[in-house]
Formats: C-alpha cells, sequence, structure tokens
C-alpha cells in the first residue's frame, strides 16, 4: 500500500506544512467556496468515481496526470483504505506558492479521516483558484 500513497504524492501537487509560504487564513468567502469545491471532489472519490474526480480537477492536475493514471492511483490507495467511516476538517490555510506548481491562491485543507481500514488517516485535499475564479482541486494526498 505504500507504493500506492507514494504514487497518489508524485502524481498530484502536494500541500504540504513544510513547503508552503506565506500561509494565512483564507477570507470566510473564499474558504466557503474552495470548501464547497473540495467537499464536492471528495465526494466523487468516496463513491470510487475517479474519472468524474479527475474531469473536475483543477486544469494544473489534469495537465500532469492522465485520467488512467489517476484511476490508477486513487483506485489502488483508497480500496486498500476500504470505505470511509468519517471525516473532519481540521485546518483551513491559504497560500500563494506550493512546491512544484505555479504561485496562485490554493487552500489546503487537513481532514482526519476514518476508514474501514485504517483508523488515523490524515487527508490533504487542495483546491485552488482557477483564472475563471472557480476552485478546483489541484492535489489529494492521504498519510
Amino acid at each position: 500500500m505504500k507504493t500506492a500513497f507514494a504514487l497518489v504524492a508524485s502524481i498530484s501537487v502536494l500541500a504540504t506544512t513544510a513547503g508552503m509560504a506565506r500561509a494565512e487564513d483564507p477570507q470566510p468567502a473564499e474558504r466557503a467556496a474552495a470548501e464547497s469545491a473540495a467537499q464536492s471532489w471528495l465526494g466523487l472519490i468516496d463513491a470510487g468515481n475517479a474519472a468524474a474526480s479527475w474531469a473536475s480537477a483543477a486544469t494544473l492536475f489534469r495537465a500532469r496526470v492522465t485520467e488512467a493514471q489517476w484511476a490508477n492511483a486513487v483506485t489502488g490507495v483508497r480500496d486498500g483504505l476500504g470505505p470511509l467511516k468519517s471525516r473532519t476538517l481540521e485546518s483551513a490555510t491559504l497560500v500563494h506558492t506550493l512546491p512544484g506548481a505555479p504561485d496562485g491562491r490554493y487552500i489546503v485543507f487537513k481532514y482526519s479521516a476514518v476508514f474501514a481500514n485504517k483508523a488515523g488517516a490524515t487527508e490533504t485535499v487542495t483546491p485552488m483558484l482557477e483564472a475563471d475564479g472557480s476552485w478546483h482541486v489541484s492535489g489529494y494526498y492521504v498519510r
């Protein structure tokens, strides 16, 4: 399962606290819009709909990861975890710079998650603000 986790990490834009510069609290309206995008996207992942999650991801994400690569990676990781039992938002941080990504507006959401086969997981979901003003997920990581 470690290989599957590493694959997801390597094919998506990652957001880790150590790699973030100029972290700040997002404005309420911006946070709400980004959180809505993250929640909708996670719902697709939770339902096993990798194709729809890829299609609704950020342009940056889709440019770096093919739909087939994403389907293989996410299926490998999430199948091993089993069904989601609960997810609790732990933090939301606005950043402008992330490793391996262009400067922009990103909100890094960290969730505590409980899966059938892994009780203590941390999910990191990072929506980014697209040029059209909408938020789309640019990174997902499970640890």
